[in-house]
């Protein structure tokens, strides 16, 4: 597979690693897509067994998510800006401290994002509290399951 074909793939992983966060967008299903996109150009044992383990894995997403319960998150400018920082943080979270890292750093990430527009320490935790039971709990689960994925993806390239 080429560098050019590999470029292409990345960018629609990161296209849904972004879409995770943006409403409407299927950012999971993007993710899923790049690396079977990826797994027919390059026909290895590797890249199937990356396809069917992040197959088996956003799967299994699927299913926590539909158990949790559901809530309706608000994507206003406050909504949007709170994505963001959660996006941001997950994402060094799991950089900083390998796969464990983006769940403090996703919840990080919340917490700062109010804390510059309340100013308060109490008044934050509240507001992460809420941000999490009004949905982000959902958005976490489907965010860390694509930055397994894509983890696993980007170990398998640089592998293989």
């Amino acid at each position: 597979m080429g560098a050019w074909d590999l470029l292409l793939v990345g960018l629609v992983i990161l296209l849904g690693l972004c879409g995770v966060l943006l409403p409407g967008v299927p950012g999971s299903w993007l993710v899923w897509a790049g690396v079977l996109w990826w797994a027919l150009k390059d026909p290895q044992p590797l890249a199937w067994g990356v396809f069917v383990g992040a197959t088996a894995v956003l799967l299994l997403s699927q299913a926590v998510r539909w158990a949790l319960p559901v809530r309706r998150v608000r994507w206003d400018e406050a909504g949007r800006r709170l994505a963001a920082y959660a996006g941001v943080g997950a994402v060094l979270g799991f950089v900083l401290v390998p796969v464990v890292g983006a769940v403090p750093g996703f919840m990080g990430g919340i917490y700062l994002a109010e804390r510059l527009r309340l100013g308060r320490h109490g008044e934050a935790m509240t507001a992460l509290r809420t941000a999490m039971r009004s949905g982000g709990s959902g958005v976490l689960t489907e965010l860390f399951t694509c930055l397994l994925i894509t983890g696993a993806w980007l170990g398998a390239v640089f592998a293989g």
